[in-house]
């Protein structure tokens, strides 16, 4: 049975790494549908976060697959329930469609206006996909001119240090 996963990666960085981790997914015919890098606490150790749709035994190869690229430290997965996660997404709207109507959506939903430039306005909201998804198609009506969403920023409920792994 596929269900939606979170794999944090945990690796030293330096260059093709992305690379060799998407190669993984692409030999084995499955999507990402969210992905992310950052820096970690760890000073030189990186976070790449990926979202898949997939079956258990799938994401165990993957990690498992992961963790012999040279570079990494430490692959692991977690299901939703697992996570705290986010993402966040910008919505960009001409400014001759900002009206007390938009204000209303504006509010409802917690998002902001982040930038009033001369032709348009941006406006960012923080929240899972659903959310973010269900802004833009209200948003729609406002003649939305560009619409991004990043991909999942997670944290995990389960306390587990790298720290054991350098």
């Amino acid at each position: 049975m596929k269900r939606r996963y979170t794999i944090s990666v945990f690796t030293e960085n330096f260059i093709g790494i992305l690379s060799r981790i998407t190669l993984i997914f692409t030999r084995r015919g499955i999507n990402i549908d969210g992905f992310t890098a950052s820096e970690s606490r760890e000073e030189g150790i990186y976070r790449i976060t990926i979202e898949v749709n997939t079956t258990e035994a799938q994401v165990i190869q993957l990690s498992r697959q992961i963790e012999k690229i040279i570079d990494v430290i430490k692959a692991f997965y977690y299901v939703d329930d697992e996570m705290v996660f986010q993402e966040i997404a910008l919505y960009k709207i001409p400014i001759e469609s900002i009206d007390a109507g938009l204000e209303v959506v504006i509010r409802q939903y917690n998002a902001k206006i982040i930038s009033a430039e001369k032709g348009f306005v941006v406006i960012e909201m923080t929240g899972h996909k659903k959310d973010t998804q269900d802004l833009l198609e209200v948003l729609k009506d406002f003649n939305v001119l560009e619409f991004v969403r990043s991909g999942r920023v997670a944290v995990a409920k389960p306390m587990v240090s790298i720290d054991k792994y350098l």
